[in-house]
């Protein structure tokens, strides 16, 4: 994820929060409001083309840990806790959906199993928002 599309992910101000983080996240579909791929990402499989599925969007991660947080050593230890737990927990994210983790200044002093907890809850939170706009979208579709 370059610097454009990160400041992208924030100025959606899509967010769960628990104690120790703030998750902002970009579901799929907005991710054209805010970013450029290469067409081979959201290009459609043409008609007598079966089995050229184009690859899904995959997932990515930003992590955000200002020196609020602590000395380089207590913001590095951070960044290592939720890459590990962002990791364990991102087949509950919908696919090709952006997250950034910001880190609260008591995300140092916070132990491991807390952090797992916490990172669990945000992503099922997301992945819930995203049902319900798939819902949402399907019943205005219909609609029309």
């Amino acid at each position: 994820m370059n610097h454009s599309e990160f400041v992208g992910v924030l100025r959606l101000r899509n967010r769960v929060t628990s104690a120790d983080i703030v998750a902002h996240y970009a579901l799929p579909h907005q991710r054209v409001l805010y970013a450029h791929f290469s067409p081979q990402t959201y290009q459609q499989p043409s008609e007598g083309s079966e089995g050229s599925v184009a690859p899904a969007p995959s997932s990515r991660l930003g992590l955000a840990v200002s020196k609020a947080v602590g000395n380089a050593v207590a913001r590095n230890k951070v960044k290592r806790r939720f890459r590990v737990l962002a990791q364990r927990h991102q087949g509950v994210l919908p696919q090709g959906c952006d997250v950034i983790l910001r880190a609260r200044p008591s995300a140092a002093k916070a132990d491991f199993d807390s952090l797992d907890a916490q990172v669990s809850k945000l992503f099922t939170k997301i992945s819930q928002r995203d049902q319900k706009s798939s819902l949402s979208a399907q019943a205005q579709n219909g609609d029309k």
